[in-house]
């Protein structure tokens, strides 16, 4: 039987593995734990089996009906979810890098929207309610233009704009030119 990509499946083989009972037990012991909110759920698998984060993420999700971490097929399919003014800066964040950098693939991973060349992140965005973050996938180049963001949320990993942001073509292609550096040495 082929399991799907992003299927919480994939981790039963390993947990039977690892911790030593078929998935029959697990789901049992899941049972007793039903009615418990998750963090409840997944400490209780680590402490009393030592399940790693994953493993017990994995389980306790796929007992609370999620059999999938990926919920979106498609960039088109993540901005259907957002608001049109998010959708709209987001797009935009993308074109001013793949406008210049048309190598670069848009794709969904960890669930949101980012830019791939070949297996290696470039750049990618988040929405929140109230702002958009992105970033350059690298912290060396964040640090880099960092002098150039003083208007912007800059946080250790994160650049946050307001939701209508009047998008820096510029400084999106030089961060992205930067991060291709990266990568392509």
């Amino acid at each position: 039987m082929s399991v799907a990509e992003g299927s919480r499946e994939k981790h039963f083989p390993a947990i039977e593995k690892k911790y030593g009972e078929k998935m029959a037990y697990w789901f049992k012991v899941m049972k007793e734990l039903d009615g418990q909110k998750y963090p409840q759920q997944v400490a209780y698998l680590r402490e009393n089996y030592g399940f790693s984060q994953a493993h017990a993420n994995a389980l306790v999700m796929y007992s609370r009906g999620s059999v999938s971490s990926k919920r979106f097929e498609k960039p088109a399919d993540f901005f259907k979810t957002i608001s049109p003014e998010q959708a709209k800066t987001m797009k935009a964040i993308f074109k001013a890098i793949t406008s210049k950098y048309p190598e670069l693939e848009l794709v969904i991973a960890w669930n949101q929207p980012m830019l791939r060349l070949g297996k290696d992140y470039v750049f990618g965005a988040s929405a929140s309610k109230n702002h958009i973050l992105f970033a350059p996938w690298s912290q060396e180049v964040l640090e880099k233009f960092k002098p150039r963001m003083k208007d912007l949320d800059v946080k250790k990993k994160t650049i946050g704009v307001p939701n209508n942001w009047e998008v820096d073509v510029k400084l999106l292609q030089a961060m992205a030119r930067e991060r291709l550096k990266e990568v392509n040495s």
